[in-house]
C-alpha cells in the first residue's frame, strides 16, 4: 500500500486534520512560497504533530547551516531538497546532519529524466521525489508530468504533481512508494479536511 504525504501545512487546524486521518508524512515548506512557514511556526506545529507522523522540511537551494537550524530545533524529521542541489552539496549536507535526505527531481520530458537519472539512482539519497517541471517554480504547481516515464525509475519514489481524486487511481497503478499531495487537497488555498479524508481513504482502499 502506498504511503501518504500531505505537504504545505501552515496552521494548527492543518495539524489537527492530519492527526485525525494519519498520513505517513507531512511537509513543511521552508522555502520561498505561498505556503512557506518560519522556523518558529515549524517548531510550534511539530510539537502538536502525532509522533507517528514524520515531518518533512522542504528546502530550495538553502545554505546548509540554515537547514541545520531546523534539525537542531527538532522541527523536522526528514530533509527534502527541492532545488538545484547537486551531489557535492548533498555530500556536504550528509557529513554534518543526521536526518534522512530526500531529493526532489522535476521531470519535464524523457531527456530531462535522462539528464537527472544518475543522481536519481544514487545510493547517497535516502529517498527521491518525482514532480512536474515548471520553468519558474520549484514545486507546488498542481500539475502532473508524463507518468509513463516512471517505468525508467528503478528505486522507490514519492510521486508528486497534480494528484487528486480525479487521477489517484492512475497514480497508484504505477506503484509509487508514496503519494505526495498539496494543492489538490485545498480549498481557497487552505487544507480541506474532507478532501484530505477522501484522498487518504482512496489510497488505503486501493
Amino acid at each position: 500500500m502506498a504511503k501518504v504525504k500531505i505537504c504545505g501545512l501552515r496552521r494548527t487546524k492543518d495539524i489537527e486534520i492530519v492527526n485525525k486521518f494519519q498520513p505517513d508524512y507531512i511537509g513543511f515548506v521552508l522555502a520561498k512560497s505561498k505556503r512557506q512557514i518560519s522556523l518558529e511556526t515549524a517548531v510550534a506545529l511539530k510539537s502538536l504533530l502525532d509522533l507517528r507522523i514524520k515531518a518533512i522540511g522542504v528546502f530550495v537551494n538553502e545554505p546548509i547551516q540554515n537547514i541545520l537550524e531546523y534539525e537542531n530545533h527538532e522541527a523536522i524529521d526528514i530533509i527534502q531538497l527541492h532545488g538545484d542541489e547537486d551531489l557535492t552539496y548533498i555530500k556536504k549536507l550528509k557529513e554534518v546532519n543526521r536526518l534522512p535526505i530526500v531529493k526532489a527531481f522535476r521531470i519535464k520530458d524523457e531527456e530531462s529524466l535522462r539528464q537527472q537519472k544518475e543522481l536519481i539512482e544514487h545510493p547517497i539519497l535516502d529517498g527521491v521525489l518525482l514532480d512536474a517541471y515548471h520553468p519558474t517554480t520549484y514545486g507546488g504547481i498542481g500539475e502532473s508530468f508524463d507518468w509513463k516515464l516512471l517505468n525508467e525509475i528503478h528505486r522507490p519514489y514519492f510521486l508528486a504533481g497534480g494528484i487528486g481524486s480525479d487521477n489517484i487511481q492512475e497514480a497508484l497503478s504505477h506503484k509509487p512508494y508514496a503519494i505526495d499531495v498539496s494543492s489538490k487537497v485545498e480549498t481557497g488555498g487552505y487544507k480541506d479536511e474532507e478532501k484530505i479524508k477522501a484522498l487518504i481513504e482512496a489510497i488505503r482502499q486501493y
